[in-house]
């Protein structure tokens, strides 16, 4: 799990490396809005510390997050004290209301485990929508898309530090395991090394869409995305 230093230097490490929160919360919405221009609520699960629903309360009347990571939702709060941020698991979690859109960005939807969790979790956002509610999901890399032993790195510069990001990517059957590593060089506190070690699982395109259909969710799949790992979106009937 996340500590806070983590945490916060995740999300300024993406920042300074270009990732722009504010221009994928708003194509995100034109995608919702295309298919629900009537659409004035949003949850955005796996919300992180809230970057893309920092953009999203400007897009929406009401929005609120939910994510797993106790220290991402205590870091989230601290830095955007206005946004309504929950802890919880996405495939049990239970708001006991309902939105217009739900969200699942940044491959997060990789971090649940077998097709049984895969299918959990599209019933949890289905059952958070409104009749005519759009869900849009990226997906993780499928196990055709992956590259085993992949290792990516880069160096920025964020308020005054110099943030490293080294990881490594590896299968481990249905799954690739990344490790990270991360070295922070602040001027007045020295150097700081974090790591993270995550499990992700590859599911197929044909997976996620099952799950969605069993979830009684429309689904279609688009190229692009953020990531370029394409984009899949369900409406509910």
């Amino acid at each position: 799990m996340y500590g806070d230093d983590f945490s916060e230097i995740y999300v300024s490490y993406y920042e300074g490396t270009g990732k722009d929160y504010a221009a994928e919360a708003d194509a995100m919405t034109k995608l919702i809005r295309d298919r629900n221009p009537e659409a004035t609520s949003l949850l955005d699960v796996a919300c992180g510390t809230g970057a893309h629903l920092r953009r999203f309360a400007e897009l929406f009347d009401h929005v609120e997050g939910v994510e797993l990571s106790e220290s991402m939702v205590r870091v989230g709060r601290a830095t955007s004290p206005h946004l309504r941020l929950h802890r919880g698991d996405m495939r049990t979690f239970d708001l006991g209301r309902r939105f217009d859109a739900v969200c699942c960005m940044f491959s997060s939807i990789g971090h649940v485990g077998a097709v049984t969790e895969l299918d959990a979790t599209l019933a949890r956002f289905a059952a958070h929508l409104n009749p005519g509610g759009v869900v849009v999901v990226e997906p993780w890399w499928s196990p055709d898309d992956f590259i085993d032993g992949y290792v990516a790195g880069g160096v920025t510069e964020v308020d005054g530090r110099t943030i490293a990001r080294v990881s490594h990517s590896r299968r481990e059957g249905d799954a690739c395991r990344i490790t990270v590593h991360m070295v922070v060089a602040d001027p007045a506190a020295g150097l700081r090394h974090l790591t993270e070690d995550a499990l992700l699982t590859l599911f197929t395109r044909e997976q996620y869409e099952a799950a969605f259909t069993r979830a009684g969710l429309s689904v279609e799949h688009t190229g692009g995305g953020p990531l370029g790992r394409g984009l899949f979106l369900g409406v509910r009937g």
